[in-house]
């Protein structure tokens, strides 16, 4: 409602029901409610869906309180309280651990760090606390709440929220300018118009009306309604492909992006451990993804399938137990877990003839120390996990013994059998090589920001295909960097490990301050005030937390990279077709403020009133938006270097080459309606006979307009079709039923005098097809040269 058209066509409405014009003034006003409702109707569904996502993750939490045990809504919970924190909870508050058994907690969503977190109480610092948003995986404990809300630690990370500003985009500030450019122009002859029936021929009445269809013709408010179809449209389309759009605006911001910050765990990865590796002796294996072991590795893998828990929620034990083979499970009858001391994990199973079988997993020295190897031995198993680790996966230890029918005292006691390692890796997402690579070609800069280890860090990056990815900045070594140091390390290639959140948003406030657009994506609360910092910022809807979901203007509701790289050839396709749009509609407005005015100047009567500038306008223009937004994008789109942030989408040579077309289309209408005055047809006649011209002309520009190649190579489209046909029965009906015709002050042309005046109308709209082939011409439309690059 603050848009400054949408003001005008209410004060326009207004100003036709004041002057006994009741039927111009409803259609005008009906068409603004119903442009600005469906702007409102597809940002509350917008909303809707969120709220929706947020009941879905809306958390419970168990409570003692006054001794008694009570089940609340996660927000209900106030310091004090004692949480009953269990496997598989998330944790609803910050909060000391009083008691705590085998306690490990998922911090991913904080840290960026995919291992388990170890915690016990007593713990000094991190270590015997749990903090709010995090994911209990094993154990279960007691812990009094201490934070609630924006004071725990994911809400003061959510509190720099509130000091970064959000940017409208420079199409919106440039469209903006550019109508409020029209509208002094229009308004100053309009005015002028008014002066001169007033004064030289005395008619001030008459005068007005032309005036305001003068300024109807002139005002380009189609501009705005473009905009809001364009992006309404567009965040529908992305809604059914599973981007949800929280502010569309910023779609098309999209297409100019030239750097990709991306978080690796559940963005580049599936935030799920897989087995990757097994070695066993001096025979190692790599395991592609649903490969199973060699037979020769079946007793390695088997044993660590029953050091694992059947129902943990650990992803390491998840991991071993989607490959657990029918009949391998035996009875659990005691284990030994994972301590402080004593890194690893064992797990008892009683055989059917008697006695136990033990399988032993952890840590490759602590599972060592446990088998009593030598000392050659264990810097031979150590040397192999470094191997791994380097590679980037999670290593464990596995052995196995027998200690007949019950187990010692102490797991240290234990003494099992040393069988080899198993590696775990937490998978590269199938659908990212192909996105990275498609995004180079479209010349974005792909940048990896994680909170996780710089070997695994690599690892990934080298599978997903990064450039330099054995280049890796380490968190550490950015805080010493001085801003300019820091700026460098930002554009040059490589990935970065161990970051923190303030390092995240800093690097993005750095890649904007050379000029960049930044595209930011991530899950975490920690990566909230880089996803609003960004110029595009893009959240995970599943596993994301209601922070990041709410900083960021885009939200992947299904956790697919490749739907990023959708996105950005969705933006380009948007500015590609506003462009078109634009073009067009500056164009034809050429014809109508010129057959609104021309006629006057030369002494004939009004040719457009106001009830004719309506049914144009308000009818033909913004359904012709909807079928340059239904064209696909060019076949090149994904071929072509970023746009400049700073390119307009109307300069000054659309605008010229728009007023060109706009001029050819007026001379021929200017023609059918001086023929059908020197033929001797009435004023009604001559006035259909330009419309009619006029009404083929906007049609075959749409055609022409729609596609960079030949109008009649490709099909323009069902929409293109449809509106159209919706177009000539319009006219039809308002030339051929008496009470419109009347309504409209028509004539009824012969057949003759009609094909005449639509050949005319045709001819001026294809006019552009015959500069097209023209290098200058295909610049001014959009085309750029192939081959887009990555900018240094």
């Amino acid at each position: 409602m603050s848009e400054p058209m949408f003001l005008l066509l209410a004060l326009a409405a207004g100003a036709y029901l004041v002057l006994g014009e009741p039927a111009e003034g409803a259609l005008l006003g009906g068409f603004a409610l119903v442009t600005i409702g469906l702007v409102v109707v597809q940002e509350r569904r917008s909303e809707r869906a969120l709220e929706a996502l947020r009941a879905l993750g809306a958390p419970v939490a168990v409570v003692i309180r006054g001794g008694v045990a009570q089940r609340l809504p996660a927000a209900e919970v106030v310091p004090g309280d004692f949480l009953v924190v269990e496997e598989g909870v998330r944790v609803p508050a910050d909060a000391t651990l009083h008691d705590a058994r085998s306690l490990a907690v998922d911090e991913s969503l904080l840290t960026g760090e995919s291992l388990p977190v170890e915690k016990r109480a007593g713990g000094e610092g991190e270590a015997g606390e749990v903090f709010a948003g995090t994911l209990v995986i094993g154990g279960n404990a007691l812990a009094e709440v201490t934070r609630t809300g924006v004071a725990t630690r994911s809400g003061r990370i959510g509190q720099a929220l509130g000091d970064i500003e959000i940017e409208s985009t420079r199409l919106q500030r440039n469209t903006a300018r550019l109508v409020r450019l029209f509208g002094v122009v229009a308004l100053a002859v309009s005015l002028s118009l008014m002066l001169f029936h007033g004064l030289v021929r005395g008619e001030w009445v008459q005068g007005l009306l032309s005036s305001i269809a003068l300024a109807m013709a002139m005002l380009p408010e189609e501009f705005p309604l473009a905009l809001a179809v364009f992006f309404a449209l567009g965040a529908w389309r992305m809604a059914r492909v599973g981007v949800l759009v929280r502010r569309a605006a910023v779609v098309e911001t999209l297409g100019a992006a030239t750097v990709l910050c991306v978080d690796k765990t559940g963005t580049l990865t599936e935030n799920r451990m897989r087995v990757a590796w097994l070695c066993e002796g001096d025979r190692d294996v790599s395991l592609k993804p649903g490969e199973l072991s060699p037979a020769n590795m079946a007793s390695l893998l088997d044993v660590a399938i029953l050091a694992s828990r059947s129902h943990s929620m650990d992803p390491m034990d998840r991991a071993l137990q989607t490959l657990a083979r029918e009949g391998l499970q035996q009875a659990e009858s005691g284990h030994f877990p994972v301590s402080p001391e004593l890194p690893a994990m064992s797990v008892a199973h009683a055989l059917p003839g008697g006695g136990l079988r033990v399988a032993t997993k952890g840590a490759p020295e602590a599972v060592a120390r446990l088998c009593r190897l030598g000392a050659d031995e264990t810097a031979a198993v150590l040397e192999a996990a470094a191997a791994a680790a380097a590679r980037g996966l999670r290593v464990l230890g596995v052995a196995h013994g027998h200690p007949g029918k019950s187990l010692p005292a102490n797991h240290a006691d234990l003494r099992p059998e040393w069988l080899g390692l198993v590696g775990f890796e937490d998978p590269l997402r199938p659908t990212v090589p192909a996105a990275v690579a498609e995004a180079r070609e479209a010349g974005i800069r792909v940048v990896m920001l994680t909170g996780d280890f710089a070997p695994t860090a690599r690892a990934i990056a080298r599978q997903a295909g990064l450039q330099a990815p054995d280049h890796v900045h380490l968190g550490s070594e950015l805080d010493g960097m001085d801003d300019a140091e820091f700026s460098a390390a930002a554009a040059g290639e490589g990935v970065f490990a161990r970051v923190r959140p303030e390092q995240k948003l800093r690097l993005v406030q750095a890649l904007k301050a050379r000029g960049d657009v930044v595209a930011m994506t991530g899950d975490g609360v920690n990566d909230a005030p880089a996803l609003k910092a960004a110029h595009i910022g893009i959240a995970m809807g599943q596993r994301g937390t209601d922070v990041a979901r709410e900083a960021a203007p885009l939200v992947l509701m299904q956790e697919d990279f490749g739907l990023i790289v959708d996105a950005v050839r969705q933006g380009r396709r948007i500015f590609d077709n506003l462009r078109k749009v634009m073009l067009y509609i500056v164009a034809v407005h050429v014809p109508i403020a010129g057959l609104a005015m021309l006629p006057l100047l030369m002494g004939f009567p009004p040719l457009l009133l106001p009830a004719h500038v309506v049914l144009i306008e308000m009818v033909i223009d913004p359904m012709c938006s909807v079928a340059f937004e239904a064209q696909p994008g060019e076949p090149d789109l994904m071929q072509q270097p970023p746009r400049p942030l700073s390119e307009s989408l109307v300069g000054g040579a659309q605008l010229a080459l728009a007023v060109g077309m706009g001029l050819v289309l007026l001379a021929l209408c200017m023609v059918a309606y001086l023929l059908a005055q020197a033929g001797g047809a009435d004023d009604e006649v001559s006035r259909t006979l330009a419309i009619l011209a006029l009404t083929a002309g906007n049609l075959a520009m749409v055609a022409s307009l729609s596609r960079r190649g030949r109008a009649w190579l490709r099909g323009n489209g069902r929409a293109f079709v449809v509106i159209a046909l919706g177009a000539a029965a319009i006219l039809a009906a308002c030339i051929g039923v008496p009470a419109l015709r009347e309504l409209f002050k028509f004539g009824l042309p012969s057949l003759g005098q009609a094909g005449q005046a639509l050949a005319l109308g045709l001819v001026g709209g294809l006019a552009l097809e015959l500069f097209k082939p023209v290098p200058a011409v295909q610049a001014i439309l959009g085309r750029q040269g192939k081959g887009g690059r990555p900018r240094t």
